[in-house]
């Protein structure tokens, strides 16, 4: 008797019976693959006969809260909203060498005192994974490694060691069998992440997975990935820097606005838990174009220095850059600076930039970038120990911004003497820490005059 067949298309993963030239789900050509049908009962996510689920009140179904444990590292811990949750599967993406396979290979330290762990690696060998795991100091006779790609033999090895956390690295060296795809494609990925996530519901295994991203910066594979993980880790940072940021862009089980700052070091990485006093560090004084905003990420205020260069063009078209804050946005402020604040900005190049990688996106920034860019026009520098706070509105007024207490407290801590705030503040706001002057401002004019004593004509 003749095996059943089925024809899947390469790019999305969508089944016909038969073969067409071009998929009628996404419209690629040429991407129709034939495998053999699934057998009933035959895949691992199929019920037995018998074990059909039924319909029930909501009201009759156990609310227990999840068990959450620590990896060891207080900095992903926050990320992840407190801990992991057991049965949950994360997914860590990020740039060829940020720092993804050292930064889970280094929470086995701690993992493996209180657990079974199995690093499963498709891009290391086991002698690799041992050398590197001297070298971050990790130790412990629980955590077990293996070197393998196929998914069936990394899911019989699960079934053999009963591990309670399992580590893939990555999800696009792993295939199965059955496929007739290269690892790495569609199909493979999703039919590969799909194994994963059955292992970690049914058999409440902790999953951590790594993932390679694209050109554009997005998790290799397809969007359904990430819609099938718990939660989805974003490592960045530059090359050419120390410190590394991990955040969080989906997570079932807890915040996604919350964010980790590393360092990477000879011995792995090492946690920052002030990232404010890094990222002011080696900070000039008496310079003209520099000034520092508070944002909030999640529920932690961080002091960043932003810098502007404003300098007379030669060109009939202006250049205008920004690294580290939106460029939308940014020539949003400059307009606003030239028409509300009497400082003709337009035909002058202006470079942005964010010192330590930092992206900011909070409007709570756009005060320190206007000053910057005042400061630097003028050539005249910011008072030593001035900080910012404040969203800048077309009109050129200062809006109120949330969290303002905690902003402040954290300005003073890091011994700021002065804080720029909106006007409109000082209903909320009766007074600010004690050594720290608030200079109020209802407008971009005022908060220039207040600040470089001295405003555009």
């Amino acid at each position: 008797m003749k095996e059943k067949t089925v024809f899947f298309c390469t790019e999305c993963g969508n089944e016909t019976l038969k073969w067409q030239g071009k998929c009628p789900a996404c419209g690629s050509w040429n991407t129709l693959a034939e495998r053999p049908a699934a057998r009933k009962g035959a895949a691992s996510g199929k019920q037995k006969p018998g074990e059909r689920n039924t319909a029930r009140p909501i009201d009759q179904v156990e609310a227990s809260e999840e068990l959450r444990f620590s990896t060891g590292m207080a900095e992903l811990d926050r990320v992840l909203g407190g801990g992991a949750v057991n049965g949950s599967m994360v997914l860590v993406g990020g740039a060829p060498g940020i720092g993804k396979s050292t930064l889970l290979l280094q929470i086995c330290d701690s993992l493996c005192r209180s657990a079974t762990v199995l690093y499963v690696s498709g891009e290391e060998s086991v002698r690799q994974l041992k050398l590197r795991a001297d070298r971050l100091g990790v130790r412990g006779e629980r955590l077990h490694v293996l070197a393998e790609t196929r998914m069936e033999d990394v899911l019989e090895a699960v079934r053999e060691l009963g591990p309670d956390i399992l580590i893939v690295d990555s999800i696009q060296t792993m295939y199965n069998g059955e496929l007739d795809t290269p690892p790495g494609s569609v199909g493979q990925v999703k039919d590969c992440t799909l194994a994963l996530m059955q292992l970690a519901k049914g058999e409440g295994i902790t999953v951590f997975v790594i993932g390679h991203i694209n050109k554009e910066g997005s998790i290799a594979g397809p969007k359904v990935l990430e819609h099938m993980v718990d939660c989805v880790l974003y490592f960045e940072g530059e090359q050419h820097m120390s410190y590394r940021i991990l955040r969080a862009a989906k997570n079932r089980f807890g915040a996604t606005n919350e964010i980790g700052v590393f360092e990477m070091q000879d011995s792995g990485l090492r946690e920052v838990p002030n990232p404010s006093e890094m990222l002011l560090s080696g900070r000039p004084e008496d310079t003209p174009g520099t000034c520092v905003a508070c944002v909030m990420e999640g529920a932690r205020p961080i002091l960043a220095e932003v810098q502007a260069l404003v300098t007379p063009s030669v060109l009939g078209v202006p250049r205008k850059s920004s690294n580290g804050f939106d460029y939308n946005r940014a020539m949003m402020l400059l307009a606003v600076l030239e028409k509300r604040g009497g400082l003709p900005v337009g035909g002058c190049d202006c470079y942005i930039n964010v010192v330590g990688g930092l992206s900011l996106d909070e409007p709570a920034a756009d005060l320190a970038l206007v000053i910057a860019l005042a400061s630097s026009y003028l050539d005249k520098p910011v008072p030593t120990g001035l900080a910012a706070v404040g969203e800048v509105g077309l009109t050129g007024e200062l809006r109120p911004v949330s969290a303002l207490e905690q902003r402040l407290s954290e300005a003073r801590r890091l011994g700021f003497t002065r804080c720029v705030i909106p006007g409109r503040s000082a209903e909320k706001l009766k007074a600010g820490p004690e050594g720290l002057e608030l200079l109020r401002a209802n407008s971009v004019r005022d908060a220039l005059r207040t600040v470089l004593k001295e405003c555009g004509k």
